[in-house]
């Protein structure tokens, strides 16, 4: 009877050693599976956020200069179209972005999309790699991912059309030059803006552009 028992314990310890191996192996690919997948997720997010950070500097930076034509409506369409805007000053942002995000700026690194869109698409890359030296093959592989972020016009300006005045009497000159009186003609998503250049109530750059990421 004992023999007969030894000779069990004997043949089971094999296979027990085989099924440990497995879950072992089992563990560490889903361990390496979970790593990878972590990075990845990390580098979207550093893309995501470069991305946007890009696009709402160059709100910013719209609506900075708009406010420097304010009394000027000629001279708006540029700033409202979210067309004049310095790139590579927005780009520096989504670097910074990126970096904050243990990512860096890569491959395409950032650029302003094309013509007929305002936005920027940006490129990152992990500062970290996959297994962080933990799993073996692993240490030089780093995770890229892309995001692109747009700007979308909330508003529009049309001055409105004169309204003719009657012939004034003739009159001595007054030396006092007029005061000039409210803009009016921009709408921001329907809803009328009048900038009183006395008493301004300005939109806010998030009252002049949507940023968003595309899909």
């Amino acid at each position: 009877m004992t023999g007969r028992r030894t000779g069990d314990s004997g043949q089971a310890f094999p296979i027990y050693i085989t099924v440990m191996a497995g879950l072992l192996f089992l563990a560490f690919v889903y361990f390496a599976v979970g790593q990878a997948a972590a990075t990845r997720n990390g580098a979207q997010t550093a893309a995501d956020a470069a991305a946007l950070a890009a696009a709402q500097d160059a709100r910013n930076q719209l609506r900075d200069g708009w406010l420097e034509v304010i009394l000027d409506p000629a001279a708006w369409d540029r700033f409202l179209n979210g067309e004049s805007y310095i790139a590579p000053r927005a780009c520096e942002r989504a670097a910074s972005f990126a970096a904050k995000n243990d990512a860096e700026l890569w491959g395409k690194r950032c650029a302003r999309l094309p013509v007929g869109e305002e936005g920027f698409r940006v490129q990152v890359r992990t500062r970290y790699t996959v297994g962080e030296s933990i799993i073996p093959g692993t240490e030089g592989q780093h995770a890229t991912a892309e995001a692109t972020a747009v700007l979308e016009p909330r508003c529009t300006f049309k001055a409105p059309d004169p309204t003719p005045e009657p012939e004034p009497e003739p009159a001595e000159p007054d030396p006092k030059p007029a005061e000039p009186g409210p803009i009016q003609g921009l709408s921001c998503d329907g809803d009328p803006w009048e900038i009183d250049p006395e008493r301004p109530r300005l939109p806010s750059a998030a009252d002049l552009f949507t940023v968003r990421l595309a899909d």
